[in-house]
């Protein structure tokens, strides 16, 4: 991908997040952009399509940008934005308000905003970065987005891209996606009215590993993690078709 012309730009915060009014500035600089995001806040929301009802599509302006808000997921988001728009040169997804590292990439609308991107064979890259009661510097991540940017345009081989921008990056690095274990439990309380609620919660029970994206946040290294569509554990693929060969039928 030599050229960008076209640039998509979502998010699962919705359209008014300060996050995505802060990544569509950025990719001004390499094309048109125009923006479609969820008009309301669609985390955790993972790969949702919305099949049962119609959607709306509606424009709206940030800061003079070109933007629409739609009724439903991010992947709704960018499926309906490359419909409007003919020949989509890049996605752009964020950035998100919470990091999406290890086994948080499974359920994020971020990613899964840039994934439906990748489904539709346009190229693109899901940033976040940690979240924070106070007003997140986008500032000090411009220059490290521009080289996200610059590097992942130039692999041409390279479709789908999840990156991670600490709040004072000193770097970035490639890294592969933290895979630790957890221990999941459930808190019950009572609410006002006395009814019972639940909150799920985790702990981790592993040290992060070392060359991950949640090592790199945590040494102060943008994270980008090249990701990929299909699923297939080709080892265990592999060790399956071998005992099934060896195997006598009957």
């Amino acid at each position: 991908m030599e050229t960008v012309v076209r640039i998509l730009v979502s998010n699962d915060d919705g359209v008014f997040s300060p996050g995505i009014k802060a990544l569509a500035q950025v990719a001004s600089e390499f094309g048109q952009v125009r923006v479609v995001a969820p008009d309301v806040e669609q985390s955790a929301m993972s790969h949702a399509i919305t099949v049962r009802r119609p959607l709306h599509y509606t424009k709206t302006n940030i800061d003079g940008l070109e933007a629409y808000r739609v009724d439903g997921t991010p992947a709704d988001c960018v499926a309906l934005g490359a419909f409007h728009w003919d020949e989509v040169d890049l996605v752009l997804s964020g950035i998100n308000l919470g990091y999406n590292i290890g086994h948080n990439i499974w359920h994020s609308g971020t990613v899964a905003a840039a994934k439906q991107a990748a489904f539709l064979r346009i190229p693109a890259i899901a940033f976040s970065a940690p979240y924070s009661d106070e007003p997140v510097d986008y500032e000090v991540m411009r220059p490290y987005l521009r080289q996200v940017i610059e590097t992942f345009v130039a692999e041409p081989d390279m479709l789908l891209l999840n990156v991670n921008v600490p709040a004072r990056p000193r770097g970035i690095v490639w890294t592969r996606q933290s895979v630790r274990h957890y221990e999941g439990y459930v808190v019950a309380g009572e609410d006002p009215l006395g009814r019972m609620h639940y909150w799920f919660a985790e702990e981790p029970t592993e040290e992060v590993e070392e060359g991950t994206d949640r090592w790199a946040v945590e040494q102060g290294l943008v994270s980008l993690t090249p990701i990929r569509l299909d699923l297939t554990d080709d080892v265990l693929l592999q060790r399956a078709r071998a005992e099934t060969a060896e195997t006598p039928v009957g």
